[in-house]
């Protein structure tokens, strides 16, 4: 008969050689029918220099381990794939050689290159990943932000609309020499997105997958809510920060993006990485935004773009969109909701 160890080892081989993740995992309802206690599992890595962490429900505790690494593993291949700091990967490719020739970037990162771009219109350019040239010139850790001349030059170079994509070749072209994209508004909710699905292939009910800012909650915690916490942004000191809000959730995805997550104090301004495509400055106005929505790669991208649009732009966004449900905390440090959601009591 087979036993958890089959899946491990099955898992573990697909992982090193490079091999669909989906031919081990799918050993896991062959495994269903061997006695075992059932129990939660919790395991967290690094990757995308962030904090990755999974959590769920298992029947099969012997298997939980590699089904987690097979999780890592998807975060560390999409990192490999679309990172604009390796050399190696397919992004760099791109920005290296697109403004010279149609690139072929693969089905997978072509796709997410359109979602970009469809969040991009949908955000009149709030949300743009060519905000790279720009991005590039700030070091948050050595306090220094581009001049007035550097900016000017960068800004050019900001237009989501000057990605050429060829729908029926699947290649890229940018239509402005030294142009530069970088996913980093969205690779990692998609991540999160792709970690989950293979927890479900794996027969996993109850789960959470999360990465920084970005997580996606799949089913509930056997019977009563998910809880999850949205920091108080003003409170961000050593220790547990607090709470400026608490949701009961179920199958659903959140993105938080901050003010607080990378910044430096110029004087009384706060210089920190959200930064406005249109200005190429720190985005001003709120101090954070938490989207709820359907799939961490929309709430990823989305709680960026409501960010950079500002109070009133931003919950106007989001009050036409289906399933989409945000908390804004403005300069104020005063919470405004989306009219999904009921303030509490």
């Amino acid at each position: 008969m087979l036993n958890c160890s089959l899946l491990v080892r099955a898992v573990q081989q697909n992982v090193e050689n490079g091999a669909p993740l989906w031919r081990g995992l799918a050993l896991v309802t062959l495994l269903a029918v061997l006695p075992a206690h059932a129990e939660w599992y919790n395991a967290e890595s690094t990757a995308m220099t962030t904090r990755i962490g999974v959590e769920f429900w298992t029947e099969m505790p012997d298997a939980a381990p590699a089904l987690a690494e097979a999780v890592f593993a998807e975060f560390r291949r999409i990192e490999a794939l679309m990172s604009s700091y390796r050399p190696t990967s397919v992004l760099s490719k791109i920005n290296r050689d697109a403004a010279n020739a149609a690139v072929s970037p693969g089905d997978e990162l072509f796709a997410l290159i359109q979602q970009a771009q469809a969040i991009s219109r949908l955000s009149d350019g709030a949300f743009d990943i060519t905000f790279s040239s720009v991005g590039v010139l700030y070091d948050y850790r050595e306090h220094r932000r581009p001049d007035e001349q550097a900016l000017k030059q960068a800004l050019r170079l900001i237009d989501y609309r000057k990605i050429e994509m060829d729908s029926d070749k699947r290649t890229v072209r940018f239509l402005l020499p030294g142009m530069r994209l970088d996913l980093g508004g969205i690779a990692k909710g998609y991540a999160v997105d792709r970690g989950l699905a293979i927890l479900q292939a794996a027969g996993i009910l109850h789960a959470r997958v999360s990465a920084g800012g970005d997580m996606r909650l799949l089913g509930d915690r056997l019977g009563k809510p998910w809880v999850l916490g949205v920091k108080d942004p003003r409170s961000m000191k050593a220790g547990t920060p607090e709470n400026a809000v608490i949701l009961p959730l179920a199958d659903t995805a959140v993105s938080t993006s901050g003010d607080y997550e990378r910044f430096y104090m110029d004087g009384d301004e706060r210089v920190h990485h959200i930064v406005s495509p249109k200005t190429g400055q720190s985005a001003s106005g709120l101090q954070s935004v938490t989207v709820l929505g359907p799939d961490a790669t929309t709430t990823d991208g989305l709680s960026t773009a409501i960010f950079v649009l500002g109070l009133e732009k931003g919950l106007a966004l989001v009050n036409r969109l289906n399933g989409i449900d945000a908390i804004l905390i403005d300069q104020n440090h005063r919470l405004h909701y989306s009219t999904g959601l009921a303030p509490p009591n």
